[in-house]
């Protein structure tokens, strides 16, 4: 029985080392990290309720392509300023791509749909150079 309980102090004794160890390990990366501070590129943001405003058919508009297109380019724009920041933020950049795409084809549905509406829309937003 003695020997038993020698093992397991002995293994005991081993652990609390290892989280001694680690906790000064985990002290000294704290210590050594250096902050820096970066400054920040304004980024114009603009409210969806203007946006809304703007490019609604009657009061209670939220839902036409040409809202949900400029809604869409507002996010865009923001998340771009964003990603200039955050280059590494890849789940960012993700949702970025997915709300590319999905401008595109609402402006390809506007295209077909109304062309007169789809040139409005490309003017106001300053889609195209």
């Amino acid at each position: 029985m003695s020997d038993e309980k020698k093992a397991k102090k002995s293994t005991k004794a081993k652990v609390s080392k290892k989280t001694d160890s680690a906790k000064k390990v985990k002290k000294t990366t704290k210590t050594s990290v250096k902050k820096t501070t970066t400054v920040k590129a304004p980024v114009k943001k603009v409210a969806k309720k203007t946006v809304i405003a703007k490019f609604a058919k009657h009061q209670k508009d939220t839902g036409s392509a040409q809202v949900q297109i400029a809604i869409l380019t507002n996010r865009i724009n923001e998340l771009t300023a964003h990603l200039k920041e955050h280059k590494k933020d890849n789940h960012s950049r993700r949702g970025l791509l997915l709300m590319v795409g999905k401008r595109r084809k609402l402006l390809n549905y506007l295209k077909n749909s109304k062309p007169e509406k789809y040139g409005e829309v490309i003017e106001s937003l300053k889609l195209r150079k």
